[in-house]
């Protein structure tokens, strides 16, 4: 059995972590639309505001951090690269 990469392993759990996020984001806000259809929502009244738009927007939130922190940041090897980085500095 070959031996895995710590670093590929952890980035793919949190690529697979988010992928899972996704989906219950979809699945849970489309649900709650149709809810908000469904029970005769008044279209015509004057502050005309659909509840499930700030669910959509306060989990939005945490899935774009789970995105950045999937594909975006690589933390572990943003750590190894300022320090070789340092390294090749001259000491004073």
């Amino acid at each position: 059995m070959e031996a895995k990469n710590d670093i590929l392993w952890e980035l793919a759990k949190r690529r697979a972590g988010f992928k899972k996020h996704l989906i219950s984001y979809l699945i849970v806000n489309a649900f709650l639309w149709s809810i908000w259809f469904v029970s005769g929502s008044d279209y015509q009244q004057e502050n005309f505001f659909p509840w499930p738009v700030w669910v959509m927007l306060s989990w939005g939130i945490g899935l774009a951090f789970s995105y950045a922190n999937a594909y975006i940041f690589n933390t572990r090897n943003a750590i190894e690269q300022e320090y070789e980085k340092l390294k090749k500095q001259p000491s004073s």
